[in-house]
């Protein structure tokens, strides 16, 4: 059966938020991580250690979030906590072999890779970017770090495990692309998860500035590596994108961990006059996934997307808390999520479209189509719009349905196997996202994916 619901207008959300406590939490999970810091490497750049030492601060007064709090009543945590994670304090040994399956050909001069969050150069190659453009790790960013200065961890929030990231960040990725400068190749960060005998925590950070007229595509990727060990892995990430007047992101963000890992990550990029921020983002992996994406209009005439795909079979949680905040006039926003559930898996999406007052002629649009291949697989949606203007044009919708079973059958009457024809329709329910990635060998390996089978992990 398929709801739809369709609304142009209403009220603010009553969703409860926790408020901050007063006096110290000292949460038990947050305590065991904190402790591993001292071993972990010394951070060279100033920027960073500055936010380091803020943010370990912080964590005094905070907790992690509860099924009490609205906006995680869906995500327990409580497999997470039961794990006693450490930060990674040595390098993980990697080949270039080993993460050969996960270079892309069109990004292969233009690729940083970190290892547990810490920077492996050796795995890295950057050449052949036009003059001015930086790619670099933020332990060797000295040049830049008046700009880090200005930017790392502005955006990013003041939340639990925001800040837990800030804590423990080892290193992260710097992209500057200079005014009126495109960047042809795709710049590849690749996040390389590798278990030992012990749970081991990565907190990795990215950290993005297009100024003004600049352009570039970025492929955020999270992995694990088959031959690791068997010890639990947390990822706790988070990025930053500052886009300037008139320039344009492409952000692809792939997450195909494997079923040992927890991964919780945050991405916010701000806007200013008629810049254009587009993101894909797909999760396939993990045992539970969160992602946050957050959109700041900063100025007039914005354009953003949001387009998301969970495509998770047995065993698996994945939730998507969105947010595109509309803040200045004539903004356009278009956001389509699409989950594909098997086997017991479960799926969350929450997507808040909030049109402040003054922001006239906003223009906003958002979808959750939800396909569901199991009876044990369940989702929870919730598009959400809060206007405080009027003269707007905001809609969302969502529809959760099964696969067709005269299209299966159809599809079986012309030679296809009954697996083989449920795996081409799951497939073009999932198209519509996979094919507006920008890169052709990514959308090959997605493709391969996904009609292969329901996914399971690296």
């Amino acid at each position: 059966m398929t709801t739809e619901l369709h609304t142009s207008r209403v009220m603010p959300s009553e969703a409860v938020h926790a408020t901050a406590t007063a006096e110290p939490a000292h949460d038990p999970f947050l305590e065991g991580l904190i402790q591993g810091q001292q071993a972990m490497p010394a951070v060279q750049l100033a920027p960073l250690a500055r936010l380091r030492a803020e943010a370990t601060a912080r964590l005094e007064h905070l907790s992690l979030p509860t099924v009490r709090d609205e906006d995680w009543r869906f995500a327990n945590l409580k497999p997470l906590r039961e794990i006693a994670f450490a930060p990674a304090t040595t390098p993980a040994a990697v080949s270039a072999e080993q993460i050969a399956p996960y270079v892309l050909s069109e990004a292969k001069a233009s690729r940083l890779v970190f290892v547990n969050g810490q920077y492996a150069s050796e795995l890295s190659a950057i050449a052949e970017l036009p003059a001015g453009v930086t790619l670099t790790s933020l332990q060797e960013a000295g040049a830049h770090a008046d700009l880090v200065e200005r930017h790392l961890g502005r955006l990013a929030g003041d939340g639990a495990f925001t800040t837990l990231n800030a804590a423990l960040a080892a290193d992260g990725a710097l992209i500057v692309v200079p005014r009126e400068t495109a960047v042809a190749a795709p710049i590849h960060l690749l996040f390389v998860g590798v278990a030992g005998s012990q749970p081991v925590a990565a907190s990795p950070r990215v950290l993005v500035v297009a100024e003004a007229g600049a352009s570039l595509t970025v492929v955020e990727d999270y992995v694990t590596l088959a031959a690791s060990g068997d010890g639990a892995i947390f990822t706790n990430a988070i990025t930053e994108l500052v886009v300037a007047e008139d320039a344009t992101v492409n952000h692809v963000r792939l997450q195909r961990e494997s079923l040992s890992t927890f991964h919780i990550g945050r991405t916010v990029a701000e806007l200013a006059h008629t810049a254009t921020y587009h993101q894909d983002a797909v999760t396939l992996g993990g045992r539970f996934t969160r992602f946050e994406p957050v959109v700041l209009q900063n100025a007039e005439g914005i354009d953003a997307s949001l387009n998301g795909l969970i495509y998770i079979g047995d065993g698996q949680f994945a939730d998507t808390h969105s947010t595109i905040d509309h803040a200045k006039p004539m903004g356009k926003s278009q956001q389509v999520q699409k989950c594909v559930l098997d086997g017991n898996a479960r799926g969350v999406f929450n997507g808040k479209i909030l049109v402040r007052k003054g922001a006239q002629a906003t223009n906003s649009s958002q979808q959750s189509r939800n396909l569901l291949l199991s009876e044990k697989a369940k989702i929870d949606t919730k598009p959400q719009l809060e206007i405080f203007a009027d003269d707007v044009r905001c809609a969302h919708g969502a529809t959760v349905g099964q696969l067709d079973p005269e299209s299966v059958f159809y599809l079986m009457s012309r030679g296809l196997s009954a697996r083989e024809a449920r795996n081409l329709l799951t497939y073009a329910f999932a198209a519509e996202v996979i094919d507006r990635i920008p890169l052709a060998s990514l959308r090959d390996a997605l493709r391969t994916r996904v009609t292969a089978s329901v996914p399971s992990a690296e």
